[in-house]
């Protein structure tokens, strides 16, 4: 006999929870497929909308599969309707689940242990009329209305020549010629920067946003226009989806709307900074037309031609007028009237002085007359005399100058020594 094997080791109690699980006691695979089944089956049935991007209908299969994206982002998720649910449907939708459909879903997740998979299991679809899809619209473009994403003062001008021009347009779409053809007949030498999108279906908005973004990323880029054909309401309806808005009322560059024809109205119209009618449209405006704006600089050329004429002959005009003057006629005319006046001041100041200076003369001979007579030569002159002591007193009385004092006698031509005598009564 051969050796007896081994016991088998005694089974290990697993974690009852995720929380509880490690690296040297973890979950089986089936564990947790089991615990993800059991926890997905207790979620309720949910209303979901989407756009379907793919139907995956097999002959002979009881149901259909479907993927559905939402419409904003790029997220979608796979469902699977029953053949009898898609027979109630072709009574709204002759054409059944068209790519690009928009549709409301009544369903709940179903996890497929076995796969690994999760998908919806629909019990109802019904297609999004285009009566609703208009309310929300309405909606929308009131919500946006009150955030001021509409308001004039947010709107930024277009610059008169951009550099480059950025073009958000279908693959090979007529838009996308109208756009460059018609913009290069105006000004031949524009520049642009092309980026082929989506620009209907569950990828519009997501591509459009995209690209949207790289143009608005690059300095060169001045100005970017969004264009794309007419269509029925629900083709254009990408450019009416607030994710789209929102990003172009986010952009730095100036955004210009040019979607469908003049009837056609997305509210990417409202929120761009300037609305074109077409696409034809928005190639006259983001660039300016050669033709005209030679002309318009040759009517200024001209205008500033006959500005500088006017102005050059009226100055001749004024010229000659200052030279017909007699004072410019004739121009020695005005200094010899002032020399003439400058000779009648002149003799005018000599009067005045001559007469000033005769008058202060005969002031001088009335003084000198007066001083003459006041002077006290002149009373020695008629034979009087000064006599003083010594010291230089006054002899008024005779007691001033006792007998034998020595006293000087000023006469009119000099003086004389003399000395005072006794004087007795009756001498």
């Amino acid at each position: 006999m051969g050796p007896v094997p081994a016991a088998d080791p005694a089974p290990r109690l697993r974690p009852t929870t995720a929380g509880g699980t490690t690296a040297e006691n973890p979950w089986p695979v089936r564990l947790l497929a089991a615990k993800m089944d059991a926890y997905i089956a207790k979620m309720p049935w949910t209303w979901v909308e989407g756009q379907v991007v793919q139907v995956n209908d097999r002959p002979g299969a009881s149901v259909v599969f479907v993927t559905l994206r939402d419409a904003d982002t790029d997220m979608s998720l796979p469902v699977t309707i029953t053949r009898r649910v898609l027979g109630r449907l072709r009574e709204t939708l002759p054409d059944g689940l068209a790519h690009g459909t928009r549709v409301v879903v009544h369903a709940r997740p179903e996890f497929f242990a076995k796969r690994g998979t999760l998908s919806l299991a629909a019990d109802d679809v019904r297609p999004v009329g285009v009566g609703e899809l208009l309310a929300r619209l309405e909606h929308l473009k009131r919500v946006l209305r009150g955030e001021g994403l509409f308001d004039a003062s947010r709107k930024r001008a277009l610059p008169f020549l951009p550099r480059t021009v950025g073009l958000v347009c279908g693959r090979a779409s007529a838009a996308e010629r109208d756009v460059v053809e018609n913009a290069r007949l105006r000004w031949p030498s524009v520049r642009f920067e092309v980026r082929e999108v989506a620009v209907q279906g569950p990828n519009a908005v997501t591509e459009v946003v995209a690209a949207l973004a790289e143009l608005d990323a690059l300095p060169e880029v001045d100005v970017v226009v969004i264009a794309r054909g007419g269509g029925a309401v629900e083709d254009l309806l990408p450019f009416s989806n607030e994710t789209l808005l929102r990003a172009v009322a986010a952009a730095r560059t100036p955004v210009v709307s040019a979607i469908g024809h003049e009837v056609d109205s997305p509210l990417l119209d409202l929120v761009a900074d300037v609305r074109a009618s077409t696409p034809t449209d928005a190639a006259r405006r983001v660039v300016p037309d050669a033709a005209e704006e030679l002309a318009r600089l040759e009517a200024l050329r001209r205008r500033v031609h006959q500005a500088v004429d006017t102005r050059v002959e009226r100055e001749e005009q004024a010229l000659a007028a200052l030279r017909s003057r007699p004072v410019l006629a004739a121009p020695h005319v005005l200094v010899d009237r002032r020399a003439q006046e400058v000779d009648d001041l002149r003799a005018r100041a000599r009067r005045g002085l001559d007469h000033r200076l005769e008058r202060a003369r005969v002031d001088v001979d009335h003084l000198r007359t007066s001083v003459r007579a006041l002077s006290p030569r002149s009373t020695l002159l008629r034979g009087y005399a000064v006599v003083q002591r010594p010291d230089g007193g006054l002899v008024r009385t005779p007691a001033d100058a006792p007998a034998g004092t020595r006293l000087r006698v000023r006469l009119p031509d000099g003086e004389v020594a003399a000395v005072a005598a006794p004087t007795g009564p009756g001498q």
